[in-house]
């Protein structure tokens, strides 16, 4: 099979923005995004730019998908914890790389959504549940690595206390005016280390779960 054009076309756009980690984009070239974008959005799935998905959330941008990915530093014997399945579309990237992938998300149909997608790909290393993200899944914690893909509206502490040491946590996070700073965290044993990194646009972490959808 001939590789899809619209592929190589992102691959090389998040090359040329920097992202230069070969296995983060070599999980961005095996997980097509198509199969994560509602259908009335299909001619546009490998934009670089973030879509609208069901329950009023997005598919973020490849780019940050990728900036993130990448700020992370998975490899294959990490456990990772992701704070908002959403379409699905993070995690799956992630299982590419990773051993394990727990993934929380508050709206029940996205999750299952997100289920059935990565039950298609035969991603059989990601773990779902639907819980309020803003406590974690302290009863898998600790994790290696930890990333939030919805803006927290101050550093994400619950979050953190899961974090191992030496392990490493990425997270949006509200700097006022109506600005988000993407914030890496690194755990020590003297503390959390923490790194701004650039700024970004994410829906907000809201507490609990879903009460409809």
């Amino acid at each position: 099979m001939l590789p899809d054009p619209r592929v190589i076309q992102l691959v090389m756009t998040l090359r040329g923005a920097g992202i230069s980690d070969s296995r983060v984009l070599a999980a961005i070239e095996r997980t097509p995004r198509d199969l994560f974008v509602p259908q009335g959005f299909a001619d546009h799935a490998y934009d670089n730019r973030a879509l609208p998905i069901d329950c009023g959330q997005t598919i973020s941008q490849p780019f940050v998908v990728a900036a993130m990915t990448q700020a992370l530093e998975v490899d294959d014997r990490c456990k990772v914890l992701e704070i908002g399945t959403g379409s699905g579309y993070q995690a799956a990237v992630l299982a590419r790389l990773a051993r394990r992938v727990y993934t929380v998300e508050r709206y029940r149909t996205l999750s299952k959504t997100a289920e059935a997608r990565f039950a298609d790909l035969k991603l059989t290393n990601v773990v779902t549940k639907v819980a309020d993200g803003n406590e974690g899944w302290p009863e898998q914690a600790p994790f290696d690595r930890i990333i939030v893909t919805a803006a927290a509206p101050v550093k994400p502490d619950v979050l953190l206390d899961q974090l191992k040491v030496g392990g490493v946590a990425v997270a949006p996070v509200d700097k006022g005016e109506g600005l988000q700073a993407l914030m890496r965290y690194e755990r020590t044993h003297e503390g959390i280390e923490e790194e701004a990194l650039f700024d970004v646009r994410f829906v907000p972490l809201i507490k609990g779960v879903a009460r409809a959808l």
